[in-house]
C-alpha cells in the first residue's frame, strides 16, 4: 500500500515563531534608535554607534529570553514526563482505563476504546500517554537552544537592514529613507510568515507595519523633544 506523506505547517511553528519574533523585533528596534536619535540631530557617527550597540544587546537579548522561556517549558515537558513515567509504573490498570476514555471522549466506541489503548499500551504505553494525554508531540517540543539561536541570528539580520540604509542614505532624509525602508522590510517579512502559516497575508503586514510605524513616530517624538531641550 503506497504510504501517503503530508507536510503540515504546524510543524514549524516552534522555528517560525522563534524566527519571525526575532526579525520583526531586530527591524522595529533598531529603525526606532536610528530614527530616534537621527531625529535629535545627531551626527551619522553616533547613529550608527546607537544602531551596532542596539543590534548587539538586542540579539543577545532574545537569545537570554528565548532560551530561558523555552527552558522553562521544557522542564515543565521533562517533570510530566517522569511523572507519566512513575504513574505507568504504579497504576498501569488506571493509566490504561484513563487511555480508554480519552479514545471514547474522542468517539470510539467503549469496546473499541479498550482495543486501541490496549494496542498502543503494548506498542509504547509512555509514547501512547504523551501524545494522547499530555499533547505532546516530536514537532512542539521545546529546543531552547535552536530557539535562542533563532531568536539571535534573525534579530542581527533584521537590525542589520536599517543599519545598512542609516550607512547610505543622505544625511537629510535618513529619518524618511529609514522608516520607508524598514516599514517595507516588515510587510515583506509579515506577508512571508503569513504564507509560510498558512495565514491571511493581508492581516498580517497591516499589523506588523501598524506597530513598526507607531514604534518608529513614538521614538522620533521623543528624539526631536529631547534633541530640542538638548
Amino acid at each position: 500500500m503506497p504510504r501517503h506523506s503530508e507536510a503540515h505547517r504546524g510543524q514549524r511553528i516552534g522555528w517560525l515563531r522563534a524566527a519571525v519574533l526575532g526579525a520583526n523585533d531586530g527591524i522595529v528596534s533598531t529603525a526606532s534608535l536610528v530614527v530616534g536619535v537621527a531625529a535629535a540631530d545627531s551626527g551619522r557617527g553616533g547613529i550608527l554607534i546607537a544602531g551596532v550597540a542596539g543590534l548587539v544587546a538586542g540579539a543577545m537579548s532574545m537569545a537570554a529570553g528565548e532560551y530561558v522561556s523555552v527552558s522553562s517549558q521544557a522542564d515543565t515537558e521533562r517533570a510530566d514526563r517522569r511523572r507519566e513515567e512513575a504513574e505507568l509504573a504504579e497504576q498501569p490498570e488506571a493509566e490504561l482505563a484513563e487511555l480508554q476514555n480519552i479514545y471514547v471522549a474522542r468517539g470510539l466506541t467503549p469496546e473499541l476504546a479498550k482495543q486501541v489503548a490496549e494496542q498502543l499500551t503494548e506498542g509504547g504505553a509512555l509514547a501512547a500517554h504523551l501524545r494522547d494525554e499530555l499533547g505532546f508531540t516530536e514537532a512542539l517540543a521545546a529546543r531552547p537552544i535552536q530557539a535562542a539561536m533563532a531568536s539571535a541570528a534573525t534579530f542581527a539580520v533584521g537590525a542589520s537592514l536599517p543599519l545598512l540604509v542609516a550607512v547610505l542614505a543622505p544625511p537629510e532624509s535618513l529619518v524618511m529613507s529609514v522608516s520607508l525602508s524598514s516599514l517595507a522590510c516588515l510587510a515583506g517579512l509579515g506577508a512571508l510568515a503569513a504564507r509560510a502559516g498558512g495565514a491571511p497575508v493581508a492581516n498580517a503586514t497591516v499589523r506588523v507595519c501598524f506597530w513598526g510605524a507607531m514604534a518608529m513616530a513614538l521614538t522620533a517624538l521623543i528624539g526631536r523633544l529631547f534633541g530640542a531641550v538638548v
